[in-house]
């Protein structure tokens, strides 16, 4: 019996795949397009020292004497020895020439090489990163079978909260519950298997529960395609329809479980944050708040390494399972089948929402409070005070323009950097590989080590690396628009490319990706949060919700209303999100766009 992923192709060459063929040259490009970008992130974090506006040479002087002046012979005696007075690209050939000799330079804080610090910290986020793939696993597995049991979609709450949960939220909630008021396990530190329990939760539950989610999106769908109905009806045993449906359904989801797993390096800097594990994220982010220039260069580098190593394991992983036959197939999934989802959720969530976020507006959210300091819910302050006595539902209320109104600005620029990158789908594909590598919080530490920490540099960051969903819809659609009848007819009476694309594709491609930039809304609001909380975003005293997270977890145990407050809201805003995109209405397959008015009436009437 065949098997469904199988298909006999002829095994000579094909000729698009040959030397000046279309896709040959697309392949070039869009080599080129990762490799510059790849040089560009390199050549940035080896002029960190130079871009950063600071004097290296004064933080080693305190590093290495605090007593000893910092005179002009002394700094220069040491820009000498370390080479920093060559100029930005003497700075850069030099940490070059070290990197490849495996010298990553010397730690400006503690005056000890580089290079042992990222591998002792790589080694521990590895390992824990290990322990929450197995959780992932673990979860998704659980959460995708009752589908593969039932052989249909289900609604997927569980899977859509729990997808919705940042990992520094998740953190933070079992740290206060299991840790603090249960006592079950250790909250910080890493001194044993018992201390790797609270961190690898936080960081496998979500992403088993998105696996999880991609599974069982997929499976019902491909159990309608012929070869599955040609199964059952020979008598073939469910379990075994349901294997080969999984293998089917896996080749077009790898690129997506490698983008989940990737996203474990840029949760991992959070929770190390949160629960005080020597990791490589926490060295990182312990060396961007200190200015250790060198030790941030180092880390920075591993971390990009592991995104770009994992990246092309989901590549090899994927053509694996394709096998031969079918790499020049393009093998995609069928369109899911659409599911009916209430709207009563989303309409709760928000008017939840909204009523807190407009109560608060109504308040002084920087009125100080001395006798309430710390205090719980009451009818002065119904959420609580802070440790300074401001009232947290008004600085919730307040925050909410600061956070949500950054991460609109954040989301019309990405959406804008989507539609040019997307008539340029070539060169756009080799740079997405490239900002798919680096998660927020690691773009927030390179933009945070030459600007310094700012609500402008963790919005800068999140732009970095938002926009490549955005340009694949993009380029899908402009390449089905530029495929259309209507099109071709227009070229044939001399219409020029350029007033094809302002006049036509254009305006196809700008609605459908500006309505997908909304729903990453919630999200980007969520990565702008991660970096306030881990103190690369908005400065005190701002409302900001991430900023609010990190000031109150100090005092948790104490207020854990006012802890909470800004947690709930971020969570609730996640699954508000996830809801949304569940319950919009529009089901057209991202690689489909409407086609102009105009292409409309000529193919209407010429049928």
């Amino acid at each position: 019996m065949t098997h469904p992923t199988e298909k006999r192709l002829p095994t000579e060459p094909s000729p698009a795949a040959s030397p000046g063929s279309p896709r040959w040259r697309s392949a070039l490009a869009g080599a080129t397009g990762r490799g510059a970008a790849l040089a560009v992130l390199v050549a940035v974090v080896g002029l960190l020292p130079w871009l950063s506006g600071k004097d290296p040479a004064l933080g080693l002087l305190r590093a290495r004497s605090a007593e000893q002046a910092p005179t002009p012979e002394a700094l220069a005696a040491i820009r000498a020895d370390l080479g920093l007075d060559a100029g930005p690209w003497g700075l850069l050939g030099g940490w070059a020439t070290g990197l490849v000799r495996g010298d990553l330079g010397v730690s400006w804080v503690s005056g000890g090489d580089v290079l042992p610090s990222v591998v002792t910290g790589l080694g521990v986020s590895l390992t824990l990163m290990g322990a929450a793939l197995v959780v992932a696993l673990v979860v998704g597995s659980l959460l995708a079978a009752p589908t593969l049991v039932r052989g249909r979609p289900t609604a997927g709450s569980v899977a859509a909260v729990l997808t919705s949960l940042p990992e520094f939220l998740l953190a933070l909630v079992l740290l206060i519950v299991a840790g603090v008021w249960l006592g079950l396990l250790p909250t910080s530190g890493w001194a044993g298997p018992a201390h790797l329990v609270l961190p690898a939760l936080a960081l496998g539950v979500p992403a088993g529960a998105l696996l999880g989610r991609l599974v069982a999106d997929a499976v019902p769908a491909v159990l309608d395609e012929p070869w599955a109905e040609l199964w059952r009806g020979a008598g073939t045993s469910r379990a075994r329809v349901n294997r080969a449906a999984l293998r089917r359904a896996l080749p077009p989801l790898v690129p997506q479980i490698g983008l989940v797993v990737v996203g474990l390096t840029g949760g991992a800097v959070a929770v190390e944050t949160v629960f005080a594990v020597p990791g490589i994220g926490r060295t990182a982010l312990g060396a961007a708040k200190a200015q250790d220039l060198p030790l941030l260069q180092g880390c920075v580098l591993a971390l990009l390494l592991l995104g770009l190593l994992v990246g092309a394991a989901a590549s090899l992983v994927r053509r694996r399972l394709l096998g031969p036959a079918l790499r020049e197939a393009g093998l995609s999934l069928p369109p899911p089948r659409p599911t009916r989802v209430s709207p009563v959720v989303p309409l709760i969530l928000a008017a939840a929402l909204a009523g807190v976020i407009g109560w608060g507006l109504f308040r002084d959210p920087y009125a100080v409070d001395v006798a309430s300091r710390l205090a719980g819910p009451s009818a002065a302050h119904p959420l609580g005070a802070d440790a300074l006595g401001r009232d947290v539902l008004a600085r919730l209320g307040h925050g909410a323009a600061a956070t949500v109104g950054t991460a609109a600005a954040v989301t019309a620029l990405s959406c804008l950097i989507a539609l040019v990158l997307g008539f340029l789908p070539a060169t756009a594909a080799g740079l997405a590989d490239i900002a798919n590598a680096l998660p927020p919080v690691i773009a927030g530490l390179l933009v945070a080590a030459v600007t310094g920490p700012s609500a402008g540099a963790a919005a800068l960051a999140v732009t970095l690396v938002s926009w490549p969903p955005l340009a694949a819809h993009a380029a899908a659609l402009a390449q089905e628009v530029r495929a259309s009848r209507f099109l071709q007819a227009q070229r044939a009476l001399g219409a020029g490319p350029l007033w094809i694309a302002t006049r036509h594709v254009l305006p196809s491609v700008a609605g459908p990706v500006a309505r997908h930039a909304v729903l990453r809304l919630p999200g980007i609001t969520l990565a702008l949060a991660s970096l306030g909380f881990l103190g690369l975003g908005a400065r005190p005293p701002s409302p900001e919700w991430g900023l609010l997270l990190d000031e109150s977890a100090d005092y948790v145990e104490r207020a854990p209303v006012a802890a909470l407050a800004p947690a709930v809201a971020l969570a609730l805003l996640a699954v508000l999100a996830v809801r949304l995109s569940h319950a919009s209405p529009v089901r057209r397959s991202p690689h489909t766009a409407p086609l102009p008015r105009k292409a409309r009436s000529v193919a209407a009437a010429r049928s």
